[in-house]
């Protein structure tokens, strides 16, 4: 399986910036794609960025211009520069990992989540 481990969430003012990042370890190569998921409460999980294993990226329109996703695989790293930071960008923040296409690795797991880290914006 794979355990991933968020950090550098916070409290910020509108305008700042934050870089979030997501240590993958255990069966790292079972990843594929890689990606950040927001969440507020009463509301569902939405997609902020995501990228491939070979090296594509997208963005939800919301964070396109002020985000940037990026993958160290060679630390097993995968981060999120946050800049112009906006109070509707406040909600915990998930790291995702997807399973490579395969009977051994989907037998281990076809999804993984981090534990979360919470970013509130101030006006």
């Amino acid at each position: 399986q794979v355990q991933l481990v968020e950090s550098g969430g916070g409290l910020v003012q509108a305008g700042d910036s934050l870089r979030l990042s997501c240590v993958a370890s255990g069966d790292i190569s079972c990843i594929s794609h890689m990606g950040w998921y927001r969440q507020v409460p009463g509301k569902e999980r939405e997609l902020v960025a995501v990228t491939t294993s070979g090296g594509s990226t997208n963005y939800a329109d919301s964070a396109k211009g002020r985000f940037t996703i990026s993958r160290d695989n060679a630390k097993n790293t995968l981060t999120l520069q946050m800049n112009n930071l906006k109070p509707e960008d406040t909600a915990v923040y998930y790291c995702n990992a997807g399973s490579l296409p395969t009977i051994q690795c989907y037998r281990k797991g076809n999804e993984y989540w981090g534990q979360g880290t919470q970013v509130t914006v101030s006006s």
